[in-house]
């Protein structure tokens, strides 16, 4: 008996070591493991056009247009992923014809006119040898103006003419 309660003291005489350098308690404790998780996303490169349009108003062939032509102006929008550099092209029209964008009035009667990207008129504004350049510097639209002029001296048929222009943005 002697011997089980010196076993027995020497064993609550390690667990009070063991306690009190903490490495040993009720408790059990578990290992770890870690890994890295990968975490990524992409953005798209993305332009949205959005129309717009150029009103001439009232061409007097009789008057004021017969000697001096009608000029008017509008825009569109573009708005693109920021960094996103776009080449904007403008369409022929929906009444190409004969190098000349025209307008369609009725009973197959035209108006002819031209588009332009600068105020004086002289650089054509297409969408093969002349579009505009634009980078984004953020995802906010940008407005861009279109200069028109319907020449002078042209004898339309009185009416309405319109017609529609494609704006193309390439990137």
């Amino acid at each position: 008996m002697r011997k089980q309660a010196g076993r027995l003291l020497a064993g609550v005489a390690v667990a009070g070591v063991m306690a009190a350098a903490g490495t040993w308690s009720s408790a059990v404790q578990a290992d770890t493991a870690q890994a890295n998780v990968a975490v990524s996303a992409s953005v798209a490169a993305n332009c949205l056009v959005t129309g717009g349009s150029v009103s001439f108003g009232a061409y007097d062939p009789l008057g004021a247009n017969e000697s001096a032509n009608l000029d008017a102006s509008g825009s569109f929008s573009i708005r693109c992923t920021r960094g996103v550099t776009a080449q904007v092209g403008l369409g022929t029209g929906a009444n190409y014809s004969a190098g000349r964008r025209m307008q369609s009035g009725s009973s197959g009667n035209y108006l002819g006119y031209e588009l332009y990207s600068d105020s004086n008129r002289t650089v054509v504004w297409n969408n093969s040898t002349n579009r505009y350049g634009y980078t984004a510097a953020n995802k906010s639209a940008t407005s861009l103006t279109i200069y028109g002029r319907v020449p002078s001296g042209q004898d339309p048929v009185a009416g309405t003419y319109d017609d529609t222009v494609v704006a193309v943005a390439e990137f």
